[in-house]
């Protein structure tokens, strides 16, 4: 990387944070203990197997799509610079290409959404949802350990929604919190030099305190978006507004408490899902990942 890619990618980290540049991160409340490795050295070997791309496809009537890490509404092509690498991401563009993949696929009976995600941004998963929503065929999500925030509001237009008693759901909240720099630069000498143009066009920099107006401003939108993710909640899942803003504190609950509130249909978990999709198109499934 020569001087001036190098300066580029500095300035674009100083920004990244910027209110009116970034937008609103949906809330990651319950952060998963387990890494990735370990979480599968524990998945059984006839998951696993079937969990395996297929080359194949033609013998398919069920398309599978994984839902995994945090979820953005695209994903560069070259995911190595430092703003993407070493994160799991998902594209909320990827999957609404995959469900009308499945949509004009003759062989495709049903979709399954594989979700294993503590969420993203708010667009991302609402075009997710708008997508599932127009499929003409069922779709079935599936959470593992983690359906929360952005990738929950994602599925709530699911036919069906599985998870374990024991998965993390729900999480409907709002945050865009972040670190500032203001001390650390003042102890390395460094000097922030506002030029903008624009009262609020460095709201939100990390290296700058915020303002009580500019503070005021994000607060107002996170509450825009956190009154917009529970009437979704509420009209996708059928429930009363108000029992989902009982519980829209952006914390998460268990599987078995999720469902008993409707925000999942069933305990159950790929064989049960696998289940649910032969009664529903009358034929065994073969799922294509």
């Amino acid at each position: 990387m020569n001087h001036s890619e190098k300066k580029s990618l500095e300035f674009v980290h100083k920004h990244r944070r910027k209110f009116y540049a970034v937008g609103i991160l949906i809330l990651f409340f319950v952060m998963s203990i387990t890494s990735e490795a370990v979480y599968d050295s524990f998945k059984p070997d006839t998951v696993a197997s079937e969990y395996s791309e297929s080359e194949d496809t033609s013998s398919c009537n069920v398309l599978g799509i994984n839902l995994h890490g945090d979820l953005y509404t695209y994903v560069p092509e070259s995911n190595d610079d430092e703003l993407m690498s070493n994160k799991d991401v998902v594209g909320s563009e990827e999957i609404m290409g995959s469900l009308e993949t499945a949509e004009n696929d003759e062989n495709i009976k049903a979709v399954i959404v594989e979700v294993d995600s503590l969420g993203g941004y708010p667009v991302a998963g609402e075009e997710v949802a708008n997508a599932i929503k127009a499929s003409t065929k069922p779709v079935v999500a599936f959470i593992r350990q983690s359906g929360t925030s952005a990738a929950y509001w994602a599925i709530t237009t699911a036919d069906q929604i599985f998870a374990s008693k024991n998965s993390d759901v729900g999480s409907i909240g709002v945050t865009t919190s972040y670190l500032e720099n203001v001390s650390k630069n003042e102890k390395e000498g460094l000097k922030y030099v506002q030029l903008s143009a624009g009262k609020y066009k460095d709201a939100g920099s990390p290296d700058k305190s915020l303002t009580d107006e500019e503070k005021a401003l994000i607060i107002r939108d996170l509450k825009i978006v956190h009154e917009n993710f529970i009437q979704d909640v509420s009209t996708n899942r059928n429930i009363p507004i108000e029992k989902i803003r009982a519980i829209a504190d952006g914390s998460s609950i268990l599987g078995a408490r999720a469902k008993e509130l409707g925000l999942i249909d069933s305990i159950g978990g790929y064989a049960e899902v696998k289940n649910y999709i032969e009664e529903k198109i009358g034929e065994k499934p073969e799922v294509c990942w």
